[in-house]
């Protein structure tokens, strides 16, 4: 308020000063003051110009304090109308504050605004342009959507009110977008780079940089321009720009907004010079960066940096000048080493994406070391985290034992805050670079020992896949893990790790007397009461699948089901598991029961669901070169898979609940309260309205993907976790009452024709009647896919509400066809000779369509992920375009699938293809997919 006093307004400074005394004096004299100006603006007609600037300067004070206003907004407006720069100024500034947009006064604001951008003052202008830009509506882009641009490219238009007109609109068009005018206003707009006012070029920069994010194409004649006067400010000496010159550094916030709206746009190609002009930009920055300062101060190595790590980025965002590269790696590398936290931070960041480079992944390997020290020295645990992520970032097949070891080694002493990141790291490179995989199984065990808690189930989950799909390290993997069992402190982890290996491979281990099948047992079931439900629920399966491999300790095992199927058993679900394991044990001769518990099948490779989970934790920041593959469903916890339950499926023993837990769904007991818990079990949450802002069905969602919400109402939740191998399926399907009463005659009943279910057979098992208040409960689903099929079955569930009308819901499973799907990986040349095989008019279907929303291309590409089929990088010429391939296990026959799927970006359309040796697969592969993206 200190300018406020300078113009004279003693009577606001005697206020300001009388109300600094007490929260009550303050109250009382506030009110004292409103009461006044009321008054004032009511009784007294003759107020000039600087009574009512001083009454309104109060209002605004007042309101600044936390008091509500409700008047004073017509004097504000009439000072609009004033000569007197201050007047203006504050009613303006009231205006800006105060007045909402919603205002009857708004037509009349506008009309003063107008007045003001027509004048030959240019202060009156500009302050109509700050008023504009601070109030920022859509109202005020509608209304000077047309004076705006004309004020910022009329050659007649001063200098200072063109920097405050593209600045201006640049507030607008991000309420706004279609404020900005298109054809020839896009070149008169580009050409403000041409300006000889920097100032000018600076507010310009910002406005272009944010068009052409928008419209790349439309404004990519900025490129040549905006390289021209980069080149101009770098290589010009700074007494050139000596208004513009930061201490010894030209035009720093111009140099860093030119580089960065450079970033929008690949390396330029079609104008040699150009791109010879930018790299010896680029060139001289960092020969700049080598000079002794001109300057101790701080400000001199902040602005010479700033400018330096845009260029970097630049180097890197380019990827095309190895020189560039391996001198920008050299250069980040002196400050890993740098006495500024600050410094090191964003040298270790950009080495992170310089080592995903061919060009520079060798220079940044060469600092190993500095790197290593700075994740274990570091003060700061930001630049210890970033000197991880860098370590993953280098890390290769020449360094990964190094590396990972010393991760590990640091593992014990690290913050908690970055240990589940570590933990995810270590796994995946322990995985992508393992050339012997009991390295890989040692890497592991040692995660859950020195860091269990920080496990992971992705990270358990995968070291079992990795060795049922690999037979050479089954017995090491059963050695090692019985081996850290043994330990006094053991982790709940690795009991469960422990149990489903050695329930799968011990007898690999048995012919050591130090590992008997007695052994075995005895050391698994020390440490089942000191676990959780969930771990003794695996370690039952475990011991299941003891009675098959080791028939001499049956009558043991058989005691221990006994004594937890007994009905004082605390828990209904170990009760329950107990009983059906004991019956099956006693009833099932050895041929079934060898059968029912066969050794689990090899899981099909896809991307890691380690991986995954990684890159949410740190969106756009997991470099590919750690890219791995895996199955994306979840490791079963019992000793059954999809192929001999499915075989057996009329056997004399009904097993159907022993295997409840095939897809580790985790069945919690009927009777227990659980309001709600459907969005812990299922995780992430999708859902789309269909019309009823209470109900939600994703039916149409659940063809990318097999877990989540399926169906939500006021009253009923339904959730489903799925799982597919080949031909079969299994699902879990959870009911959850969102009432607070019970729901009853709960009958949920399949809907599939005689005919269809010739083609997918699918068994259901039946569920309680009564669901009560807040509880969930699941019904387990298999299918078989026994030929080509069209649609997907549906579930009815009906059942009454306490006092209602009885309900009735239909909702359509997540059975499509392409759930069997197999990805294949191909080659170019061998996808376009079967494409073109593929070329018959039967065999393929095409359909063209509009991009339901504006094109996401990284989302297209994740949802044909989600479809089942593989994603082939690199085929395809032109790297928008996507190709998938697969095939579709069927009972009867295989069929091979082909798509291709292009975007273009100028119509916001996508053209889709599909191919397949059966016309009816290719028709319903197209409708699947056709206006999903």
């Amino acid at each position: 308020m200190a300018p406020v006093r300078g113009d004279g307004m003693r009577g606001l400074a005697v206020f300001i000063s009388d109300i600094r005394k007490s929260k009550e004096a303050e109250i009382k004299r506030i009110n004292k003051e409103l009461a006044n100006i009321r008054s004032k603006f009511k009784g007294d007609k003759t107020l000039d110009g600087y009574q009512k600037k001083k009454y309104v300067c109060k209002l605004l004070f007042i309101f600044l304090l936390g008091h509500d206003i409700d008047f004073g907004q017509m004097e504000a407006v009439n000072l609009l109308s004033s000569n007197k720069y201050s007047e203006k100024q504050i009613g303006y500034l009231f205006i800006s504050v105060l007045v909402n947009t919603n205002s009857d006064l708004i037509k009349l604001i506008i009309q003063s605004i107008k007045n003001d951008l027509q004048s030959r003052n240019p202060i009156h202008v500009n302050l109509a342009l700050q008023c504009i830009a601070n109030i920022g509506s859509r109202d005020m882009a509608e209304a000077f959507s047309t004076e705006i641009p004309k004020l910022l490219v009329s050659g007649d238009t001063m200098d200072v009110v063109k920097q405050s007109a593209a600045l201006c609109l640049l507030r607008l068009y991000r309420t706004c977008p279609d404020i900005i005018p298109g054809g020839e206003w896009t070149s008169r707009i580009i050409h403000l780079l041409n300006d000889q006012h920097m100032g000018v070029v600076t507010a310009a920069t910002s406005l272009i940089d944010a068009l052409v994010k928008k419209n790349p194409d439309e404004y990519k004649g900025c490129v040549s321009l905006a390289v021209s006067r980069l080149s101009r400010i770098v290589t010009a000496s700074y007494t050139d720009l000596q208004d513009y010159t930061y201490y010894f550094v030209p035009a720093p916030w111009l140099s860093v907004k030119l580089l960065r709206l450079l970033q929008n746009y690949n390396p330029p190609t079609e104008d040699p010079g150009v791109r010879g002009r930018l790299n010896e930009c680029l060139e001289t920055i960092l020969n700049k960066a080598q000079e002794p300062p001109k300057s101790k101060k701080v400000q001199h190595s902040n602005a010479k940096n700033a400018v330096l790590f845009e260029a970097i980025n630049l180097i890197i965002h380019n990827d095309s000048e190895a020189n560039l590269l391996v001198r920008a790696c050299n250069q980040l590398g002196q400050f890993l080493s740098n006495r500024e936290t600050n410094l090191r931070y964003l040298a270790l960041e950009s080495m992170c994406h310089l080592a995903t480079s061919e060009f520079s992944h060798e220079a940044v390997k060469k600092h190993q070391e500095v790197v290593i020290l700075s994740m274990k020295m570091e003060k700061d645990v930001s630049v210890r985290q970033q000197a991880v992520d860098l370590l993953y970032a280098m890390c290769d097949r020449t360094n990964a034992e190094e590396i990972v070891q010393e991760m590990l080694n640091y593992l014990e002493t690290a913050d908690y805050s970055i240990r589940e990141e570590m933990v995810l790291k270590v796994a995946i490179l322990a995985e992508k670079y393992a050339t012997d995989f009991t390295w890989y199984v040692d890497v592991i065990l040692n995660l859950i020992r020195i860091a269990g808690d920080y496990v992971s189930e992705e990270v358990w989950y995968r070291v079992i896949q990795i060795v049922i799909n690999r037979e050479e390290v089954q017995g090491y993997a059963a050695k090692t893990v019985f081996e850290a069992l043994q330990a006094p402190a053991c982790h709940e982890n690795m009991v469960k790790v422990g149990g489903y290996i050695l329930g799968e491979f011990g007898n690999l281990i048995a012919g050591d007397s130090r590992s008997a099948p007695m052994v075995q047992f005895k050391l698994l079931h020390s440490k089942y009461h000191l676990c959780s439900s969930m771990t003794r629920a695996l370690l039952l399966s475990t011991y299941i699948k003891f009675i098959n491999l080791f028939p001499e300790i049956r009558t043991t095992i058989q005691d221990v089901f006994r004594q937890h199927s007994n009905l004082r058993s605390a828990d209904a679900e170990l009760q329950q598991r107990a009983s059906e394991y004991l019956q099956l044990s006693i009833v099932a001769s050895t041929d079934v029961l060898a059968t029912v518990l066969e050794e689990m099948p090899s899981f099909p490779e896809r991307e890691s669901s380690i991986l995954a989970v990684l890159k949410k934790k740190k969106p756009g920041r997991v470099p590919e070169n750690a890219e791995i593959r895996d199955n994306k469903s979840p490791v079963p916890n019992s000793g059954h898979n999809a192929h001999s339950a499915q075989n057996n499926h009329n056997a004399s023993v009904n097993i159907s609940n022993a295997s409840s837990d095939l897809l580790g769904l985790s069945t919690p007991p009927a009777t227990q309260s659980q309001t709600g818990t459907l969005i812990d079990v299922l995780g992430d949450i999708y859902s789309a309205t269909n019309g009823n802002s209470n109900v939600i069905n994703n039916a149409k969602k659940f063809v990318f993907k097999n877990n989540g919400v399926l169906f939500e109402n006021d009253l009923l939740q339904i959730g489903v976790k799925s799982e597919y191998r080949q031909n079969l399926g299994r699902l879990g399907l959870y009911y959850g009452n969102k009432t607070q009463t019970a729901l009853t005659n709960f009958v949920p009943t399949l809907q599939w024709s005689a005919e269809d279910a010739l083609k997918l057979n699918v068994q259901i098992k039946a569920v309680e009647p009564t669901l009560e208040a807040g509880a969930q409960i699941q019904q387990l689903l298999t299918a078989e896919c026994i030929d080509q099929y069209t649609g997907s079955p549906s579930i009815v569930i009906g059942f009454r509400v306490s006092g209602g009308a009885p309900q009735k819901i239909n909702v359509p499973l997540p059975l499509t066809i392409n759930k069997f799907f197999e990805p294949t990986e191909m080659n170019a040349e061998s996808f376009f000779a079967r494409w073109k095989n593929l070329g018959g008019e039967q065999q393929r279907a095409q359909r063209v369509f509009k991009a339901q929303q504006p094109l996401d291309l990284p989302g297209a590409r994740n949802k044909l992920m989600g479809f089942g089929m593989q994603l082939l990088e690199g085929v395809d010429p032109n790297p928008d375009n996507m190709v998938c391939a697969g095939i579709i296990h069927t009972q009867a026959h295989k069929v091979g699938c082909l798509l291709r799927l292009e975007p273009n970006k100028q119509a916001q359309m996508f053209r889709l293809t599909i191919r397949s040796s059966l016309e009816h697969v290719t028709k319903e592969m197209c409708d699947l997919l056709a206006d999903q993206f």
